[in-house]
């Protein structure tokens, strides 16, 4: 696996990711945050100590050679609203509700948080932009990844064969149970797929995150596909888990940049 150890720190990079663009998804290892939280949470809205989540992102940006100024986010609502970056956000600032974030500014740096929804990461090497999304179930329900191609469409006229996708580090089909109410807006948006995606296990049903963000990638046109198959429930000590950690647990960050 391509993960990189350094300074304490641990994380995940794509191997096929573009090398004009720099990128990581953060493990839990090398923070400052106590139990639950322990070590490199970067979520705010968790209980932990604001001070511990600060230091944390400022960590994550400098090992990666980043400048925490540049930190452009959002306030994440599990939905498929863009939001595009001419801007780092400004300290204190109110975060815009969104589910994708896009620029093609260099001195911006695209953040997100997570704890068993899947992050997306996009790159057109040709329009040089980058894009960052969150892909829960009820974001993959939407059509996320669908909504994330046809934002860089609209907005950077991206060329389908010049775009990079990345499916990260999240719940994978084996341990993400669900019930009846997803299971049925699965099969509505799905279709005839939605079988394949709603694997059995036992007499339980699961929902496959990654294929289905996959497949909507794919139905888009998308070509250029890596996905982590990285499981975060099953490995605990680099993720963490909402569900298994039934709640009380902290947030992952990834992020991704042009290079300057």
């Amino acid at each position: 696996m391509p993960f990189i150890e350094k300074n304490g720190l641990r994380y995940f990079q794509f191997a096929n990711l573009p090398s004009t663009v720099t990128h990581a998804i953060f493990t839990r290892q090398g923070g400052l945050s106590p139990a639950p939280w322990n070590s490199l949470n970067i979520g705010g809205s968790v209980g932990d100590d604001p001070a511990h989540v600060s230091a944390n992102r400022i960590r994550v940006f400098e090992i990666i050679g980043r400048d925490p100024e540049s930190v452009f986010d959002v306030w994440q609502v599990h939905g498929t609203r863009a939001s595009f970056a001419l801007e780092p956000r400004h300290p204190n600032s109110h975060e815009d509700k969104a589910d994708l974030i896009f620029t093609d500014r260099p001195e911006i740096t695209l953040y997100m948080r997570f704890a068993d929804c899947t992050p997306l990461l996009f790159v057109d090497t040709k329009k040089n932009v980058v894009g960052l999304a969150h892909a829960g179930w009820q974001g993959t329900v939407q059509g996320v990844a669908t909504a994330a191609v046809k934002a860089m469409q609209e907005r950077y006229n991206s060329k389908l064969e010049d775009i990079h996708a990345a499916i990260g580090p999240a719940i994978g089909p084996d341990h993400y149970e669900v019930g009846d109410e997803v299971i049925s807006q699965v099969q509505a948006a799905f279709g005839a797929d939605a079988e394949k995606l709603l694997p059995r296990v036992g007499e339980r049903r699961h929902f496959d995150l990654w294929a289905a963000n996959r497949l909507q990638l794919e139905k888009a046109g998308v070509t250029k596909i890596e996905t982590a198959e990285i499981c975060t429930m099953c490995n605990p000590a680099d993720w963490f888990s909402h569900r298994g950690e039934k709640g009380k647990t902290g947030r992952f960050g990834a992020l991704i940049a042009l290079k300057e």
